[in-house]
C-alpha cells in the first residue's frame, strides 16, 4: 500500500512538474525575446503623455504639418520606406506610435476603440501645437483618421488615407484571426505564453498574406519594425484594437455623408487584407467628394511603393491650402 501511495505521489509530482514546465517555458521564452527586441530597438524620438497613455513620436522638418498614423500590428517604422528627407524639406513631419504599439504605452484603463484612439490623436495634435495638419492614416490608422475627421474636424486640414478600414468586416482577415481574443484575461494569458512563439512560427505565412500580392522587403523586420511586434504588451494592444474596431464603424458609416474635411484615398486593387470595393469604393459611395485613386498593389503601399506613396502624400498636402482657401 505504501509503495502504491509513493508511486502515486511521484506521478503527481511528475505531472505537476510537466505542467509547470509547459507554462514556464513559453513565459521564459517570451520574456527573453521581448527583452532582446526592446534592447535592439531603443526609442528614436520623443514622448508625450496623453491622458494615461505615453506616446512615442518622431518629429522632423519645418513647414505645414503632416501627421502619420499606422495600422493594426504596426508601428511608426512602417513609414520608414517613404522619402522622409524629401517630405521634411517642405513640411513638419510627425510619425506616431499608436498607444500600445512600437515604443508607446497604453494605460491599463485606456479603451482601444476607434473613437477613443481618434481622441488621443486629436489631443496629440493639439498638445504639439500643430496648425491643422494633413492626417495620413494607413489601414486601421485610416479608420482612426476618419474618426478624427468626424469627431475633431477642427484639428486637421485634410485626410490622406492609405488602404483604410472604412466599413465593418464580417470576419477579420485571416492573417489577424489569432488576435480575436474577447476576454482581457485570456488575452493577457496568451500574450505571455503562446503569442510570441506562435508568431515566430507563423511569421512567414502571416507576412506573406499581409503583403500579397507584393513581396515583403528583406529588411522589413528591422527597417520596417516587424520585430517590434514580438513583445507581449504589443500583442495585447493589437488584440484589443482588433476586438474593439467594430464598435464604432457602424456609427461612422452612417455619418460619412456629413464629413466636412476633404478626403483623399489611395488603394491597391490587389489588396487582400481590405478589399478596395468594400472599403475604398464603399466610402466614395457615401461621400462622393472623396478623391479615390486605385493603383496596382497590395495592402502595404507605404512599404512596397514608397516613391509613389511619397509623391501622393505631397500632392495631397499641396492641395490642402488651396482647398482651405476655397472652403473659406
Amino acid at each position: 500500500h505504501l509503495t502504491a501511495s509513493r508511486f502515486g505521489d511521484t506521478m503527481t509530482s511528475i505531472v505537476l512538474g510537466v505542467i509547470a514546465l509547459a507554462i514556464l517555458a513559453p513565459v521564459a521564452f517570451t520574456f527573453f525575446i521581448a527583452r532582446r527586441v526592446t534592447k535592439g530597438f531603443p526609442p528614436e524620438g520623443q514622448f508625450i503623455d496623453i491622458g494615461g497613455d505615453r506616446l512615442h513620436y518622431i518629429d522632423r522638418g519645418q513647414g505645414p504639418a503632416i501627421v502619420f498614423v499606422h495600422g493594426l500590428c504596426g508601428n511608426l517604422r512602417n513609414f520608414a520606406y517613404l522619402d522622409m528627407d524629401r517630405l521634411a524639406r517642405s513640411h513638419r513631419v510627425i510619425v506616431i506610435d499608436r498607444p500600445g504599439a512600437g515604443r508607446s504605452v497604453r494605460a491599463a484603463d485606456s479603451p482601444a476603440n476607434i473613437y477613443a484612439q481618434a481622441h488621443t490623436v486629436a489631443q496629440c495634435i493639439e498638445q504639439l501645437g500643430l496648425d491643422k495638419p494633413v492626417l495620413v492614416g494607413h489601414s486601421l490608422g485610416g479608420a482612426i483618421s476618419l474618426a478624427v475627421g468626424l469627431n475633431h474636424p477642427h484639428v486637421i486640414r485634410r485626410l490622406a488615407l492609405i488602404a483604410p478600414l472604412t466599413h465593418a468586416e464580417s470576419t477579420p482577415p485571416g492573417a489577424f484571426r489569432g488576435l480575436v481574443l474577447t476576454s482581457p484575461l485570456v488575452r493577457r494569458l496568451v500574450s505571455w505564453t503562446l503569442a510570441i512563439p506562435l508568431s515566430i512560427i507563423n511569421s512567414r505565412k502571416a507576412i506573406a498574406a499581409v503583403f500579397a500580392p507584393e513581396a515583403m522587403p528583406k529588411d522589413f523586420p528591422f527597417k520596417g519594425g516587424g520585430l517590434l511586434g514580438l513583445r507581449p504588451h504589443v500583442f495585447y494592444a493589437a488584440s484589443s484594437d482588433l476586438v474593439a474596431a467594430p464598435e464604432d464603424l457602424p456609427d461612422m458609416e452612417r455619418r460619412y455623408a456629413s464629413m466636412t474635411v476633404p478626403v483623399d484615398v489611395l488603394y491597391g486593387r490587389g489588396d487582400r487584407i481590405l478589399n478596395v470595393k468594400r472599403q475604398g469604393e464603399a466610402l466614395k459611395q457615401k461621400l462622393d467628394r472623396v478623391n479615390l485613386r486605385i493603383i496596382d498593389g497590395g495592402h502595404m503601399l507605404p512599404v512596397t511603393q514608397p516613391a509613389l506613396t511619397t509623391d501622393w502624400v505631397l500632392a495631397v498636402a499641396a492641395a490642402a491650402p488651396a482647398q482651405a482657401e476655397l472652403l473659406a
